[in-house]
């Protein structure tokens, strides 16, 4: 398995992360320790996780997987075999968690302390903030996004200052050791470039990473985000590199197979929709004709971009975790990739 330094740290981390968002709805604590323990024997030492997970998340499912998590680690005895990420929440639409309230210094602690003690640890090797607590285009939000809104809590002044509160509460976990690096998740690149120079201004550590959705069918990072990442020394931990299962093909034509994640999301599967199905298509059709699983084409297309620190795999069954892991020793052809840039001109935003 090859490894990523993480950012400007000196952890190095597997290229593959094990993403864990689906333990305590889709699977069970079992279904999670069985997956911690292939992952493990086959050299991954990067698993991430949120204090708001399992997805769908709920008030049912708050604080699941952690716990699933912290349970293997009490079993298993291999924290210190593992490199762990986890979020905090706020800002969004989780009123259950902290009344939906951002991300700031008392809160950063009530957060970092609980997910310690669901995750049986004494520290949070890379505490992420989740998402921005003001507009953003992520979760399929691009076609409506609209940076210019009147309300008062977005204006540059508001959110600058809440990112400096938030950046004296993780700077206070780093001094207490309950944190080691901080990261962000679902920003934009003003949004990483003004994380950076608050926390240079505060003589605090730099962000080291940044968690954005990332695949064939979602390239937003290439463009600016690309050139934050190299000089910044931010990469991609790139989540939902298959489009939640989208780009595998198995949704199309109104099929909705028993146990998938169509069928527990809450607010409609988005990723799932006539103008994805287009480019899902195509690319099925790349994979086919030469010779290849779709999946694994796509999370080593992930893997081949120079931006990328570790791309973040999910799997609801072992046989998913192993065609997932395996994915790492493919390496594809020019051909291959020059099959790929004719499909992305042709559908570069169908999500």
């Amino acid at each position: 398995m090859k490894m990523k330094q993480l950012g400007r740290t000196g952890l190095q981390v597997t290229e593959i992360c094990l993403g864990t968002m689906t333990w305590g709805a889709q699977n069970s604590e079992a279904d999670a320790h069985a997956q911690l323990d292939y992952a493990l024997e086959q050299g991954i030492n990067f698993i991430d996780t949120a204090e708001g997970y399992a997805v769908p998340m709920s008030v049912e499912s708050f604080g699941k997987t952690e716990n699933h998590i912290g349970s293997w680690f009490k079993k298993s005895g291999a924290r210190d075999k593992i490199i762990l990420a986890s979020k905090i929440s706020g800002g969004g639409k989780q009123k259950w968690i902290r009344d939906g309230a951002a991300p700031n210094r008392q809160n950063i602690r009530e957060a970092v302390e609980a997910s310690l003690r669901r995750l049986q640890t004494d520290y949070i090797d890379l505490y992420q903030i989740h998402w921005p607590s003001r507009p953003n285009f992520h979760f399929g939000a691009a076609w409506n996004y609209d940076a210019y809104s009147d309300d008062p809590a977005h204006s540059t002044e508001s959110v600058l200052e809440r990112m400096a509160d938030a950046l004296e509460g993780l700077n206070d976990m780093v001094k207490e050791g309950k944190i080691r690096h901080t990261g962000l998740s679902n920003e934009t690149a003003w949004g990483v470039m003004q994380w950076q120079r608050l926390a240079r201004e505060a003589g605090f550590a730099p962000m080291v990473s940044i968690q954005n959705e990332y695949g064939l069918l979602q390239r937003h990072f290439d463009y600016d985000l690309a050139e934050v990442a190299r000089h910044e020394k931010v990469g991609l931990l790139a989540y939902s590199p298959l489009a939640a299962g989208v780009l595998t093909g198995k949704y199309l034509d109104g099929a909705i197979p028993a146990g998938t994640r169509a069928t527990v999301a809450i607010d409609g599967f988005w990723r799932n929709n006539e103008h994805a199905s287009k480019a899902v298509r195509e690319y099925c059709s790349v994979a086919e004709n030469h010779g290849l699983d779709i999946a694994q084409m796509a999370l080593a297309f992930a893997l081949s971009r120079p931006f990328m620190t570790s791309v973040i795999i999910g799997a609801t069954s072992m046989e998913q975790l192993k065609s997932n892991i395996a994915a790492s020793e493919l390496r594809l052809s020019d051909e291959v990739l020059s099959d790929i840039a004719r499909v992305y001109r042709d559908y570069p935003r169908p999500l």
